[in-house]
């Protein structure tokens, strides 16, 4: 592995799911194989499980962590030709090189605007790190993927059963903000990439990119999409067509132990409480959001290692 930005950098996911559950066993294990290597983590955007995890995966493979927020550095530009005359003081072309020369991987956070769909469908921030960047880089959530959080998912429904192909249903739930489509688009990605029985349920209006979704079944009657489920997986997005817009805040749609059953239910938090999921749903046994929080450094661990492996 040379980078990992979208989980199609990932040669064979059915092997590194079970490397990632085998590490849980000894998280120390490959604890020098690291040594005097160091991961950069930028954050344009604000975060918790993902900088903690995977500040605490590097550091169980005995890399050194420097973590930055960008907001309290210079505004970097991304745009070429531009006349730098306004509020940019830096350009994406000699942030990413004076990076590369402080890190051995450089791990970057940086949300959509939910403005503009074909400047963030561009991937331009991340795409710029890759472009101009000399070491590897890592995706810890950009405006339209987050492979940590679907390797992380894929890891956890290995976990919760074991049967061939278990029926998993991605369903949508309200949420007063816009919220982006990546968590949902990479989960999508991944369970196209792995044996599960998979649906999507969602109001209309509410569809995702068609070349994510491709042919997966979709339904907009959520009680009857997930009868039998064995996995729940609940999500908020906003509108694809009409981009970036909440349509409606349908508390119908919220996830109740009415509707899951027995069912195990997966969110990848932050989660809002009696909006999205009901209290007794993420306060009984069939929630595993904290197993799920849990399985981020392991998924950080294998991809970080693949990556130390590699140089």
């Amino acid at each position: 592995m040379k980078k990992f930005t979208t989980i199609y950098d990932i040669e064979n996911i059915p092997e590194i799911i079970q490397e990632a559950i085998a590490l849980k066993t000894d998280p120390f294990q490959y604890e020098t194989i690291g040594k005097h290597k160091t991961l950069v983590m930028l954050f344009f955007n604000a975060s918790l499980r993902t900088r903690l995890s995977t500040e605490k995966a590097a550091k169980n493979l005995g890399m050194e962590v420097m973590i930055l927020d960008i907001n309290s550095t210079w505004n970097i530009e991304f745009k070429d030709g531009t006349i730098m005359n306004l509020h940019s003081a830096e350009h994406i072309k000699e942030a990413a090189q004076v990076i590369s020369q402080y890190a051995d991987m450089i791990a970057v956070r940086a949300f959509p605007s939910l403005k503009n769909k074909a400047e963030d469908e561009s991937e331009y921030i991340m795409n710029s790190f890759m472009k101009y960047a000399t070491v590897p880089i890592i995706n810890m959530e950009s405006a339209t993927a987050h492979p940590l959080q679907a390797l992380t998912d894929a890891i956890t429904i290995s976990e919760l059963t074991d049967k061939k192909k278990p029926k998993v249903v991605l369903s949508w739930a309200p949420h007063p903000k816009a919220l982006p489509h990546a968590v949902a688009n990479s989960f999508i990605k991944m369970m196209q990439s792995i044996e599960v029985d998979f649906s999507i349920v969602h109001p209309k209006g509410y569809a995702l990119n068609p070349e994510v979704t491709k042919d997966i079944p979709i339904s907009h009657h959520q009680v009857e999409a997930l009868k039998n489920a064995d996995v729940v997986y609940v999500k908020n997005w906003s509108s694809y067509n009409q981009y970036g817009q909440v349509l409606h805040e349908d508390s119908n749609w919220m996830i109740t132990k009415e509707k899951t059953g027995n069912a195990s239910c997966m969110h990848c938090l932050p989660v809002r409480r009696n909006v999205v999921i009901e209290d007794a749903v993420l306060d009984s046994k069939n929630s595993v959001v904290i197993q799920q929080a849990n399985n981020r450094t392991y998924a950080a661990q294998i991809v970080l290692k693949k990556l130390l492996e590699n140089q």
